[in-house]
C-alpha cells in the first residue's frame, strides 16, 4: 500500500512537473494547445446541499479519517484550540485537457487536491471543523483562454461551491465563528461566494476573517463587492487577506495585463492597484523584514512530509500589489516563469499565517 501511495506521488509530480516545463518552453500559445480543453462544453445537472450530505464529496471534513487538513509537519508546536469552523477551497488540481470541468472521480485530480488540502488547509488545523470540499472544478486550460466555454465551466464549477457552502453552513451552530479560505481558483470562487452569500447577510457576522490566496483582487474593482474591508490590523476581525507572491526580479507584466482586462465584481474596469495584505505584517504595513518570517514550509520532494525554515524569505507588498520575497527560497521545482511563486503562496508564510488565524481568533471570542 505505501508502494503504491509512493508511486501515485511520484506521478502527480511528473504530471506537474510537464506541465511548468510546457509553460517555460513554450509559452501561452503552445500551452493553450496542450491544455485548453477541445470538447464542446457539457452543461451538468447541478449538485445541491443534499449531495454534499455524503462524506465522499469533501476532501476535508471533521468526521473524515486521514483527514489531509489535520496534517502537522514535524515538531510544530501544540496550538490552543479553536472553535471556529473553516470552508477550505483548493486550487486547480485538473490538468486534463478532456473536459472543461474535473469528473468527481477523477482519480489524479483528487490526488492533487488532497496534496493541496493538506499543505495549504492544515495551517488552520488548530480547529477540528475544517471542511474543504470536492468540486467540479473547471480546468487548467480555462485560465489560458478566453472562449465563452471558459466562463460556462467557471459557473459549473461555482454552482458546486454554493451548494457545499450551504451545507457547510447547515452543520453549524447558529453561533460558531466562521473563517473562509482558498487557493487560486479556490479564492476567484471564494470572491463570488463573498458577493453573494455573506455580503450584507447575518453571516458576515461570524466571519473571523477570509484568507483569499493566489488570485488578483482589485482595490477599486472587485474589494467594495466583497463587503469585509481589507485587513489592516494583525488583530483586526472580519476582513480580507490576500496576496500574490514573486521573487524579484518580479515579472509579472503579462499576467496584470490579462487579469487586468477582466471586469470588476462591481461592474467597472479594473486596472487600479490589487489587494496586498502582507502575511508578515498581518497587513498593517507593506514591508516587513526577513526576521519576522516565522516559518516557511518546505515539503519533501514526494510531498509526503515537510520541515518549518524560519526566515526563510521577507516580503514586500509593490505599487501594484504584488508581494515580493527577494530573491526567493529554494523551495522546490514548482516556481512558475516570471519567478511566480504562485504554487508557494501558503507555504511561504505558513507559521505567519496560522499565528495570524490564532490571533485574529482570540480577538474575535473575546467580543
Amino acid at each position: 500500500m505505501a508502494r503504491k501511495f509512493l508511486y501515485v506521488i511520484v506521478g502527480i509530480i511528473v504530471l506537474i512537473l510537464v506541465v511548468l516545463m510546457a509553460l517555460r518552453l513554450f509559452g501561452l500559445q503552445l500551452s493553450r494547445i496542450a491544455f485548453v480543453p477541445s470538447e464542446t462544453f457539457r452543461d451538468q445537472p447541478a449538485l445541491t446541499i443534499a449531495d454534499y450530505a455524503r462524506a465522499d464529496m469533501w476532501i476535508a471534513r471533521p468526521d473524515k479519517p486521514q483527514n489531509p487538513a489535520q496534517w502537522r509537519p514535524k515538531g510544530l508546536a501544540v496550538d490552543a484550540p479553536s472553535s471556529a469552523a473553516v470552508f477550505y477551497l483548493h486550487p486547480t488540481s485538473y490538468v486534463s485537457k478532456a473536459h472543461w470541468n474535473a469528473p468527481l472521480d477523477d482519480r489524479e485530480a483528487n490526488e492533487r487536491a488532497s496534496l493541496f488540502t493538506r499543505t495549504q488547509a492544515s495551517v488552520f488545523n488548530a480547529s477540528a471543523n475544517i471542511w474543504a470540499p470536492r468540486y467540479r472544478q473547471a480546468a487548467f486550460g480555462t485560465f489560458l483562454t478566453d472562449k465563452p466555454e471558459r466562463d460556462r465551466a467557471w459557473a459549473l464549477a461555482y454552482r458546486d461551491i454554493l451548494a457545499s457552502f450551504d451545507a457547510f453552513l447547515a452543520a453549524q451552530k447558529p453561533d460558531t465563528p466562521i473563517i473562509l479560505a482558498g487557493h487560486s481558483q479556490g479564492s476567484m470562487h471564494l470572491l463570488h461566494l463573498l458577493q453573494d452569500r455573506v455580503a450584507g447577510k447575518p453571516v458576515a457576522r461570524r466571519i473571523i476573517a477570509v484568507y483569499a490566496i493566489g488570485w488578483p483582487i482589485s482595490v477599486k474593482a472587485d474589494l467594495p463587492a466583497l463587503g469585509l474591508p481589507a485587513c489592516a490590523t494583525p488583530d483586526q476581525t472580519g476582513c480580507v487577506m490576500s496576496w500574490q507572491s514573486y521573487a524579484e526580479p518580479a515579472e509579472y507584466k503579462d499576467v496584470a495585463a490579462a487579469t487586468d482586462a477582466q471586469p470588476g465584481l462591481t461592474g467597472t474596469p479594473r486596472g487600479d492597484a490589487y489587494l496586498c495584505t502582507n502575511p508578515l505584517a498581518g497587513g498593517a504595513t507593506a514591508a516587513a523584514a526577513i526576521k519576522t518570517n516565522l516559518g516557511t514550509l518546505k515539503s519533501s520532494a514526494d510531498l509526503a512530509s515537510g520541515e518549518i525554515i524560519p526566515g526563510a524569505a521577507p516580503a514586500r507588498c509593490d505599487a501594484k500589489g504584488y508581494l515580493l520575497i527577494g530573491a526567493g527560497p529554494d523551495l522546490g521545482s514548482y516556481v512558475l516563469p516570471g519567478n511566480n511563486y504562485h504554487v508557494y503562496d501558503y507555504n511561504l508564510f505558513w507559521v505567519n499565517i496560522r499565528a495570524d488565524v490564532a490571533r485574529r481568533t482570540k480577538v474575535f471570542a473575546a467580543k
